[in-house]
């Protein structure tokens, strides 16, 4: 894959997994229509796993290791599945709002986080451009 010497993912792989968190975003909301939750859930539940940002709280470090806790698919695939496996749509829905989250910041181009600073994904730096600001958050 290319990668910047930041270790960020640039030109061609760098769409195609902005592509990818759009189709996890778009098949995990067509998934949800099938719990039979209501649509409201969907604004009061899809960025909930913005609250892992408060790792920052305690530091760079940390910050960027709760934050990918909550931005990674190994969670909240577990959730649906338990939510499947148990024939319970509202846990089976939180699950899927939950990979739908993370596939609406992959499309727009919010990464896993490096520990050095908050806006250093592996998609890019968050903000204008691609390259590294002149100092770190």
């Amino acid at each position: 894959m290319n990668t910047h010497t930041d270790g960020t993912v640039v030109d061609e792989p760098r769409w195609w997994l902005r592509l990818d968190g759009l189709v996890l975003l778009v098949g995990s909301l067509a998934l949800f229509t099938t719990t039979g939750e209501p649509w409201w859930v969907v604004p009061l539940v899809i960025f909930l796993p913005d609250t892992f940002m408060l790792g920052y709280v305690g530091g760079t470090r940390l910050g960027a290791s709760v934050y990918n806790l909550g931005h990674t698919y190994l969670a909240p695939a577990l959730v649906a599945g338990i939510g499947l496996s148990s024939d319970n749509d509202t846990v089976t829905a939180l699950g899927l709002l939950w990979l739908a989250h993370i596939g609406m910041d992959r499309a727009a181009g919010y990464g896993l986080k490096y520990d050095d600073a908050f806006g250093h994904t592996h998609l890019g730096w968050l903000g204008r451009g691609s390259a590294k600001p002149d100092r770190t958050i």
